[in-house]
């Protein structure tokens, strides 16, 4: 009976040592909201994958470079909810971003709001 005991102890930690370790980051860790952004551009890529789904646009800076902008947005199912297709934003769209800036000054955002050329509008919160 102990040695049952035991096996179900040392399988059971055998099992849970090779789970990855899931976490998840605040928004405020991440992302300034004390400062909104709006980026004007193309969608270059999207990546529709869990734990959320990234997009990237081309924004064309006042002295005519382009910075292409990694949008971080919630994942697939939270997006479906609101509406949200695989095919709803494409390579190519244009696109202006509403979110906010990543605190690290990187050229990244969390994208909250996306309103294409046609004036359709989807969000993410």
């Amino acid at each position: 009976m102990f040695n049952r005991f035991l096996v179900s102890i040392a399988t059971v930690v055998f099992l849970a040592s090779g789970q990855p370790a899931f976490a998840h980051h605040a928004f405020s860790n991440e992302f300034d909201e004390s400062k909104p952004v709006t980026l004007e551009g193309v969608v270059t890529r999207i990546d529709w994958e869990n734990p959320h789904v990234h997009y990237y646009v081309d924004v064309a800076q006042p002295d005519g470079t382009v910075v292409n902008w990694a949008c971080e947005t919630g994942g697939p199912n939270r997006l479906a909810r609101r509406g949200w297709m695989r095919d709803s934003l494409k390579p190519g769209d244009k696109v202006i971003v509403h979110g906010f800036p990543a605190k690290d000054a990187s050229h990244s955002a969390d994208g909250r709001k996306v309103t294409f050329a046609n004036g359709r509008t989807i969000a993410n919160q």
